[in-house]
């Protein structure tokens, strides 16, 4: 086996760091969690990317999860090709926004009305903006290692498992934006519930991954989600879930529809946008009439909306509506964990994998990851030996023991052998 070629990465990327901070313009893209230094990649198609020194490289990151149908799907490139020939921004309402939103309405239980903004960061928080408005609360409980965009208020430390009070885990973020922030663990209905019964008439909202992708893919635990429902009915609370990773992805309706339970708000972003910065915020009516310019709730964005955006993300969600992809989605990700699984079994290596539908991720943990106390005990330097492992054999997975792996229904059944081959070698080699 060798290496593959980094020679124009490593120039490219050198160039960067003297122009952008850290050479990258989001600190996933850097390589930290892993060493080393990021390929600079040329252009994708289908399940591949091809990095600007020729390597060719299976695609399990899909842009961090919009993706799904793979690298350039004809109808998608038609369908922001002829948005492109009419105009790029307006700044004015168009057919396409209110056409993706008949669509996302129609897809997602939770969502009766939507707002569409630019990023899932913009998402959440401005969820969470509009259910401090409607129940007249302050306070919101999120979960460690539940991630939720970079918004002042949701960037709190995990805490060691008990409750605790926010403290911001970034410089830059006053304490006062975090101090009505309670970080409490995920899968923990209990502790949820004593909590709720302490303060619950202080809190606005909870807002959760209803399957976690950001300490790797965490399933929630049976009765967590409907605990939360219940719980956040009874106290009056709102309960947003976060599908910016999940939305479209899990199911067409989301972690909702396919876990059965309905939350009031519902954040999306990714695969809404087709691989276009897009975002959206929905829920129920009388939730989303609070915002301006029907209620007293602002938010606003010049780009919000946009037609080239539009198309794209309405072009990939007809897509998933009409082909329905999913039953394939799922065989093809239970195939490759279960063959991961029996690799590092074979290789004496003690592991975990997290599924759902189509996310997946290989822990090298010997404990099964149910919340981030249990996913702090990765082994994150075995996790870079396997990274660049796979790397050298033309698999590109995220650089972070703590990211989602992502399947595409461009994945094929030779893709997934190939990972499959790639993967037993390099863990037979790290025992």
């Amino acid at each position: 086996m060798t290496a593959i070629s980094r020679e124009k990465s490593l120039a490219h990327f050198a160039k960067a760091q003297k122009l952008i901070p850290g050479g990258v313009n989001s600190p996933a893209r850097a390589f930290g969690g892993v060493g080393g230094s990021p390929l600079v990649i040329d252009r994708g198609e289908g399940a591949y990317l091809y990095d600007i020194d020729g390597n060719q490289l299976i695609d399990f990151v899909g842009s961090w999860g919009p993706h799904i149908l793979g690298h350039q799907h004809p109808a998608v490139i038609a369908a922001v090709e002829a948005a492109l020939k009419k105009g790029t921004s307006f700044g004015a309402p168009t057919v396409l926004e209110t056409e993706l939103a008949q669509v996302v309405v129609d897809a997602v239980p939770s969502i009766e009305k939507v707002r569409m903004v630019s990023s899932g960061t913009e998402a959440t928080m401005s969820a969470i903006r509009v259910a401090r408005g409607f129940t007249g609360r302050d306070r919101i409980i999120k979960f460690a290692g539940c991630y939720h965009g970079h918004a002042d208020s949701l960037l709190v430390q995990a805490g060691s498992g008990a409750l605790t009070l926010g403290v911001p885990s970034s410089p830059g973020v006053p304490k006062g934006c975090t101090a009505d922030t309670t970080v409490l663990d995920y899968n923990n209905p209990q502790q949820l519930s004593d909590t709720l019964d302490k303060i619950g008439g202080e809190v606005a909202a909870i807002i959760l991954e209803p399957v976690v992708g950001n300490m790797g893919c965490v399933p929630p635990e049976p009765g967590f989600l409907e605990a939360c429902r219940d719980l956040c009915t009874k106290h009056g609370v709102v309960l947003i879930f976060d599908e910016v990773m999940t939305g479209f992805r899990v199911a067409y309706g989301g972690a909702q529809e396919r876990f059965g339970v309905t939350p009031d708000m519902t954040t999306l972003g990714k695969i809404v946008g087709g691989g276009m910065p897009v975002g959206a915020y929905g829920g129920r009516a009388d939730i989303m009439d609070m915002i301006s310019p029907v209620g007293p709730v602002y938010q606003a964005g010049t780009l919000s909306g946009n037609p080239l955006a539009m198309a794209c993300g309405l072009a990939t969600l007809k897509q998933l509506r009409d082909e329905s992809p999913y039953a394939k989605l799922e065989v093809l990700t239970m195939h490759l964990c279960d063959a991961l699984s029996r690799a590092a079994q074979a290789a004496g290596i003690e592991h975990s994998v997290g599924q759902v539908g189509s996310m997946f991720t290989l822990f090298f943990n010997p404990e099964r990851v149910v919340s981030f106390t249990q996913s702090e005990k990765n082994d994150t330097e075995r996790f870079a030996k396997y990274f660049w492992g796979m790397m050298d054999r033309g698999v590109y997975l995220p650089c972070s023991q703590f990211e989602a792996n992502f399947v595409s229904a461009a994945h094929s059944d030779e893709d997934i052998k190939k990972t499959i081959d790639a993967a037993t070698e390099v863990l037979s080699s790290l025992a």
